[in-house]
C-alpha cells in the first residue's frame, strides 16, 4: 500500500505516447526533444525521433485530478489505531479470524511523495487523430470512471 504525503506538486500534463522508452528518469533538455504545437482546430501536433504524431486532449472529469507521484523506501508509521488493533488481536490468539486480522494489519506501507498533478491526458497517434471509440486507453479512462461513479456515488446524492 502507498501513503501519499502532501506536497506542493508542479502542474503538468500527462502524455501518452504510441511508443516504447526505454528511460526512467529526468531529462535535462525537454525542449530540445518534445516541443508540441497545437493548430487551430485544437489538435496537438508533435514530432518525436522523427516521426509525427498527433495529440488528442482528454480532459479527467470534473472533481478528479491525476497525479504523480514518486515511490520511496521509506515505511509510513503506523496510526494509533493499527497499533491498538494489533494490540487486541495479539490478546486472545485463540480466535482464527484474529489471527487473519492479525496477519492483515502486517501489510507494508510506503511513502509516495506527489511531485506532479494534471487534469487532463494528452493521447498521441501515429499519421492521425485517435479514434476515440476504438482506442482502448481513451475507453478505459472513460469507462472506469463511469464505472467508479455508479460504484461510489449514493443515488439519492
Amino acid at each position: 500500500m502507498l501513503s501519499i504525503q502532501p506536497s506542493r506538486p508542479q502542474k503538468c500534463t500527462a502524455n501518452l505516447l504510441p511508443a516504447r522508452i526505454n528511460h526512467n528518469g529526468p531529462v535535462n533538455d525537454t525542449e530540445r526533444y518534445w516541443k508540441p504545437t497545437t493548430d487551430e482546430k485544437g489538435t496537438q501536433h508533435a514530432y518525436f525521433r522523427g516521426r509525427h504524431l498527433h495529440g488528442t486532449r482528454l480532459p479527467l472529469p470534473e472533481n478528479y485530478t491525476g497525479v504523480v507521484l514518486n515511490v520511496t523506501d521509506k515505511e509510513a508509521p503506523k496510526t494509533q489505531t493499527q497499533s491498538h488493533q494489533r494490540q487486541q488481536a495479539q490478546h486472545d490468539e485463540d480466535n482464527a479470524e484474529d489471527e487473519d486480522a492479525l496477519e492483515e494489519m502486517d501489510v507494508e506501507v510506503k511513502i509516495a511523495e506527489q511531485i506532479g498533478e494534471f487534469d487532463e491526458i494528452v493521447v498521441w497517434e501515429h499519421g492521425g487523430q485517435v479514434d476515440e471509440e476504438r482506442d482502448g486507453f481513451v475507453r478505459g479512462v472513460r469507462d472506469w470512471i463511469g464505472f467508479a461513479e455508479k460504484m461510489h456515488v449514493d443515488d439519492e446524492e
